[in-house]
């Protein structure tokens, strides 16, 4: 694992901030491999994820592996995949799901982050909380006018829905997503990984 990575998460977990969590054994959930050419930016872990250590270990990461058209082995193993959400502890439960991410953790730690990162070229904005925060006043009235004007947003950012079963209700009001959206999605981050995948055969 690499020093730098577990030298801030080091800090991280000293955080006084983060200190009920350290303190119950709980780890930060984030993966940032100095080799990484996507990165993710979601909401927060789920507690599911969180308890099993794995990002996007649900239908959520069955659906965003598709919209992405990788498989699990890319996803997690391949080092060309980091995964940074607005908060790197599960929140906990609200009334109508969970709490939102903390308001000041990704200030504080996500340019440390992506410090760690430098051969990005695309970052993947998943739901509200990551296009608030990394597209400010670029950002569009609500979710769907961002989405649905992505191109906007490129090369160096791809805003997409939240992956969750529950957005059904979104998907049947704006078929335009699965139609026009997610090929292209699929076809930049196919051209990213052949080009990365060309270097290390021929270089």
């Amino acid at each position: 694992m690499d020093e730098k990575f577990e030298q801030l998460k080091k800090e991280i977990m000293a955080d006084n901030d983060n200190k009920k969590y350290t303190d119950e054994g709980i780890e930060p959930l984030f993966s940032a491999p100095s080799t990484a050419k996507i990165l993710i930016v979601g909401q927060a872990p789920g507690i599911k994820a969180q308890e099993s250590k794995i990002f996007f270990n649900d239908k959520s990461g069955v659906k965003l592996r598709e919209w992405m058209g990788i498989d699990d082995e890319i996803f997690y193993k391949s080092g060309l995949i980091g995964v940074v959400p607005m908060d790197f502890y599960y929140p906990g439960k609200g009334k109508s799901g969970d709490l939102p991410p903390r308001k000041n953790f990704a200030k504080k730690w996500h340019s440390k982050v992506l410090e760690l990162m430098p051969n990005l070229e695309l970052i993947i904005l998943v739901g509200k909380y990551a296009q608030d925060y990394y597209l400010g006043n670029d950002k569009k009235q609500n979710l769907t006018e961002t989405v649905y004007n992505y191109k906007q947003y490129l090369p160096r950012y791809f805003p997409i829905v939240h992956p969750s079963p529950l957005n059904f209700r979104w998907h049947n009001k704006n078929p335009w997503f699965i139609e026009e959206v997610v090929p292209e999605l699929q076809k930049r981050v196919k051209d990213i990984l052949e080009r990365q995948l060309w270097k290390e055969l021929f270089f």
